[in-house]
């Protein structure tokens, strides 16, 4: 029951992610629709229901986008968890690219996830400086790909809504 279920909005635009049990609330409230099941059913006493995968809520709720919040758990999901120097996965840290000392800012482009070993191998300086080579540039992710990152495993239903 920890599988994750896609909302969109009114106008089919996704917006989150739920539980399943919020999902089926949502549906037995009739506050939103069923679009796509998954495998399995939710049984009660006297009925099943099928699991849903993706709904939709019967009104267009207006959501103010603010971006995904910077925060150090969410640039190391973006960032796989791994060091984006050598790849490891033990003892991560945030790297600034550009040093603070030197300017640079803690910005989504500034930041990065590194192990503790290359982040002292750097220091203060910028990863040509020190001679390291970074995996992936480091960037302002996007809503529908921050939910995909969110969702863990992804429904192949979910593939039409989260371009």
């Amino acid at each position: 029951m920890d599988q994750k279920v896609l909302v969109l909005n009114g106008d089919y635009t996704a917006i989150t992610l739920c539980s399943v049990q919020k999902a089926f609330v949502l549906l037995f409230l009739e506050k939103a629709e069923l679009i796509a099941k998954s495998d399995g059913v939710l049984r009660s006493v006297s009925k099943a229901f099928p699991k849903p995968s993706i709904i939709r809520l019967q009104r267009y709720v207006r959501v103010p986008y603010k971006g995904i919040a910077l925060s150090r758990h969410n640039i190391m999901k973006r960032d796989h968890f791994e060091c984006q120097y050598c790849g490891s996965t033990k003892n991560l840290t945030l790297d600034h690219v550009l040093p603070r000392s030197r300017g640079g800012d803690s910005s989504w482009s500034n930041l990065l996830t590194a192990c503790s070993r290359c982040n002292h191998a750097k220091g203060h300086r910028t990863p040509q400086e020190a001679g390291l080579t970074i995996r992936q540039q480091p960037k302002k992710p996007t809503l529908s790909g921050f939910l995909k990152l969110s969702a863990g495993t992804l429904d192949e239903n979910w593939h039409a809504y989260l371009h």
